[in-house]
């Protein structure tokens, strides 16, 4: 039998319990057939001032991640969607394939996450000198220039926004990111991908693309259309930027 809804696939998605971001941004993207089902991975809304207290949540997110999964899995549905950033490139890249191993060994499904989601989409868009955005403290934005780094590109620029909770993470207001944008972006950088799924950028990224003449990749946007085309769905999905624009 095939799911009323979701006859086209039924994406289990995770994501921290203090994420507000994800399941509204993905829901907007979702084309007809697909549906998104939220697991979230309790953690607490605890106080960020340092990078011992960021490496401490990381260290929270990893511990309530396989209780969150086997919830998902009830649903019986066909694709893991990690709808979280920083744990998917921690530790670099041999890391972040191992922890895609391990789930979908677990599970016995496909997973999309963020780390690779991004990997893919800046190769598709042609970039390799690259400025990034992040919500994160030092030791955070240290394991993502890590991956990219290790995955071939140059970071030529970052921005860490330091915020003081995984909740405040949401309450980044465009202006903001945009001010970020700008600041990180310099003309001999490609592209701009933004990481952090709790911050709200997918609606902003087209705009900025086109205000800086070259590609600006939110993250939310690239796990999703990763999904979405490794699950075999081509739909162009107008608004989100030549990622979802395109088959």
């Amino acid at each position: 039998m095939t799911d009323s809804l979701g006859w086209r696939g039924k994406f289990a998605v995770l994501v921290p319990s203090t994420n507000t971001s994800v399941q509204p941004e993905f829901d907007r993207m979702r084309p007809p057939g697909v549906t998104n089902h939220i697991s979230r991975i309790r953690i607490p809304n605890m106080a960020l001032e340092n990078d011992e207290d960021f490496s401490r949540l990381v260290d929270h997110i990893a511990a309530g991640q396989i209780e969150a999964v086997d919830s998902a899995m009830t649903c019986e549905p066909d694709r893991i969607v990690l709808g979280i950033s920083v744990e998917t490139f921690w530790g670099g890249y041999a890391l972040s394939r191992k922890l895609k191993a391990d789930l979908e060994k677990h599970t016995g499904l496909p997973v999309s996450m963020g780390a690779e989601a991004s990997e893919r989409a800046l190769k598709r868009l042609g970039a390799r000198r690259i400025g990034i955005v992040t919500p994160y403290w030092p030791v955070g934005d240290k394991n993502v220039g890590q991956f990219f780094t290790e995955a071939g590109f140059e970071v030529a620029g970052m921005v860490g926004l330091k915020c003081q909770s995984p909740v405040a993470i949401a309450h980044v207001s465009e202006r903001e990111l945009m001010d970020a944008i700008v600041a990180v972006n310099k003309p001999e950088i490609d592209a701009v991908i933004q990481v952090g799924t709790n911050l709200a950028m997918a609606r902003l990224a087209p705009e900025a693309e086109r205000a800086l003449g070259k590609p600006v990749v939110a993250i939310n946007t690239a796990i999703y259309w990763d999904a979405l085309r490794t699950h075999g769905i081509g739909d162009r999905i107008a608004g989100w930027g030549p990622l979802l624009e395109a088959h």
